[in-house]
């Protein structure tokens, strides 16, 4: 549940920033894509559902979470073949990682999740990319939230509240929409056309991986909040 800190630029209207926007909702979109294929083909296995729900589910975490932090940190050392290559396999790893959810959960529970993922998402992206209002003071704020999210989770670990559990999830919903608007809108700034090509691809990877985590994660609360387990 991470989220790409983005540096401030001119928002330069014109055809070069949908051009910019559009590769990276490409990307994001690629990236879903890969993610939902792998979890398809490893849910239909019930070894390798045995597999992943072991200790080696730690391990993904793990990798995904280094794969991340690896991004952030070296975006600026690496070129964008290197980066769109790491980004694929994030994708990839989260989609095993998250089979033994989706497994868990009945098909229609999981289309009816992410037909509503996909309202919310758009709905706040369009709003992130047309308001004039500087939402860094909510990106903020959802950000202190996600926070307190995170650790009331753990929390919760030790407690097994069902209320606790569905309020959080909701709050996720919440939190995960106004981070997108916010997110979106960063990108859209950090757009500069006096930018040469490969700094521009490389920074569409990192907008990109932002997205997808906000959908992501999005996805889930709704699974988790509106979801019916077989």
């Amino acid at each position: 549940m991470s989220n790409g800190n983005f540096g401030s630029g001119p928002i330069l209207a014109g055809d070069g920033v949908r051009k910019y926007m559009t590769l990276v909702y490409n990307k994001m979109f690629l990236a879903l894509c890969l993610t939902g294929a792998v979890s398809f083909v490893c849910a239909l296995n019930a070894d390798v559902l045995a597999f992943l729900a072991g200790g080696f589910s730690i391990l993904l975490i793990l990798a995904t979470i280094g794969i991340v932090i690896y991004i952030s940190a070296r975006i600026n050392k690496i070129d964008s073949e290197k980066a769109k290559g790491l980004f694929w396999l994030y994708s990839a790893l989260i989609g095993a990682s998250l089979s033994p959810i989706f497994a868990a959960y009945t098909g229609e529970s999981i289309a009816n999740a992410f037909f509503m993922a996909a309202l919310f998402f758009g709905g706040m992206s369009l709003y992130g990319y047309v308001t004039k209002k500087d939402l860094t003071g909510v990106g903020s704020f959802m950000i202190v939230g996600l926070w307190t999210v995170v650790i009331s989770s753990i929390v919760n670990i030790f407690l097994q509240s069902s209320g606790l559990q569905i309020g959080l999830s909701a709050l996720s919903v919440m939190i995960f929409c106004g981070l997108t608007a916010y997110d979106v809108q960063k990108i859209k700034e950090f757009y500069n056309e006096t930018l040469d090509e490969e700094t521009l691809k490389k920074r569409a990877i990192i907008g990109s991986l932002s997205l997808y985590l906000d959908f992501i994660n999005l996805f889930l609360s709704l699974l988790r909040l509106l979801g019916n387990r077989r």
